[in-house]
């Protein structure tokens, strides 16, 4: 139903008109180049993001030939070269003409005119340009979280904390990609249509560039994954921990609330914060009952060997402090250094209570999994002592936005290995139950 009304109003609005002093032949290229453009669109974020140069073509509309025209430009869309299904053309159609409808009416309304614009007109066309993107946006953001909350996929909430800075970043991010639009209309009237290629061309290399820039993460991930895997055959109880502990150390750093690259660069830490067990034997690592002196020392090298592992790895950087300290304690009695307080890395803090949580919510050999209630009755406990109060929150109140998935428990490759064995929680060297079990993990 929702669709459809959205296609019934563009409909709507091309049918209503008006059409005065617009050229079709400039229509129709627009189109064309908008449609191009549409296509060629660069998937990220696992496809659910996109980047486009059609923004630009789409601002251009609303300059020369106005809402009904940018209406029309956005309309087609649905004509784009890639598989898509009939609804989804659709109401991609008809959300990006009303969404240059809008725009094109918040230009005019601010004294824009419709037509190419020459010299007299500047510098105060951009005022009204300037509102027409945030227009488009905001009713382009809009008419999409609506069909997300009519299909389930987001939930209304009352928001506690709002991240401004990714919000800032990605506005003036768009506002300086379609302020292209602009110079895209105002070079029309010297060199027609060739304007579009002015001004395209260059963002085409920017996408291939930034093409380039997707492959080199993807062998970055391709290589942290890797050398997980490797740590996680010789632990076979902690399959998939090394992933879990990013997720949960970058929700942590999201709550937060630190930017995108420092958020990418805790996921490496937390995927990598083992790495340092593949310089201790295996057997010492599958062991379920309790542990010598000699082996829980082997255990607390694995930072430091970690660290050796992975300090060359340059685009690391600050992910290496979180990965050699995360086994540092508040109080100062962890290890390998025994900072305490302020003195362990911020990064190091997030991994610790990250890395705690997941211990506590898997099955190991020597315990059941908790339920998550319990390992977070467990971190508030251990606040202060252990871990840094603000990372424990800052956990609790991601996970009780975005949910937590347990996971399965892991059955050993060879049964003789498995020997029910009760985790000695007694032993002086470690005064808090939950940094026992980390070491396991």
């Amino acid at each position: 139903m929702y669709v459809c009304l959205v296609v019934l109003g563009a409909a709507a609005v091309l049918v209503i008109g008006p059409y005065e002093g617009i050229a079709p032949e400039t229509l129709i290229l627009l189109a064309v180049v908008f449609v191009v453009a549409e296509s060629i669109a660069r998937l990220v974020d696992g496809g659910r993001t996109g980047i486009s140069p059609s923004l630009s073509v789409s601002l251009a509309a609303v300059v020369i030939t106005g809402p009904v025209g940018a209406a029309v430009v956005g309309l087609c869309s649905s004509l784009l070269l890639r598989r898509q299904g009939l609804v989804k053309r659709l109401f991609n159609g008809g959300q990006l003409a009303l969404t240059g409808y809008a725009a094109g009416h918040a230009f005019q309304l601010l004294g824009g005119e419709q037509g190419v614009p020459d010299r007299s007109d500047f510098p105060w066309i951009v005022l009204p340009f300037t509102a027409s993107i945030l227009v488009h946006t905001v009713v382009n953001v809009l008419l999409v979280t609506t069909l997300m909350w009519c299909l389930g996929v987001v939930r209304i909430q009352q928001v506690r904390t709002v991240r401004w800075r990714p919000l800032a970043v990605l506005e003036l991010s768009s506002m300086g990609y379609g302020m292209l639009g602009l110079f895209i209309a105002a070079v029309w009237g010297l060199v027609g249509a060739f304007a579009v290629l002015l001004v395209l061309l260059p963002l085409f290399i920017a996408r291939w560039a930034f093409d380039q820039y997707i492959a080199e993460q993807r062998a970055h991930d391709a290589t942290l994954a890797t050398l997980c895997q490797a740590v996680e055959t010789k632990d076979y109880y902690t399959r998939g921990h090394c992933m879990r502990v990013s997720k949960a150390s970058g929700m942590i750093a999201q709550e937060l609330g630190m930017h995108a690259e420092r958020v990418q660069t805790i996921r490496y830490a937390g995927m990598l914060h083992d790495v340092g067990k593949l310089g201790v034997p295996t057997k010492v690592l599958q062991k379920s009952g309790k542990l010598t002196e000699e082996e829980f020392a082997a255990i607390q090298l694995h930072p430091m060997r970690g660290y050796e592992i992975v300090r060359e790895i340059g685009f690391l950087d600050e992910a290496l402090a979180g990965i050699m300290h995360h086994h540092e304690r508040m109080d100062g009695r962890g290890y390998p250094m025994g900072l305490a307080g302020e003195e362990i890395p911020e990064f190091a803090r997030i991994i610790s209570v990250a890395d705690a949580f997941d211990c506590m919510t898997s099955t190991r050999s020597y315990r059941k999994a908790r339920s998550i209630e319990e390992a977070i009755a467990e971190l508030r406990r251990c606040a202060g002592p252990q871990f840094d109060p603000r990372m424990v929150d800052a956990l609790i109140s991601a996970v009780a936005r975005d949910g937590w998935e347990t996971p399965d428990a892991v059955e050993p490759p060879d049964d003789d290995l498995v020997e029910v064995a009760q985790q000695d929680h007694d032993d002086p060297s470690v005064p808090l139950r939950v940094a026992k079990e980390a070491e396991r993990s």
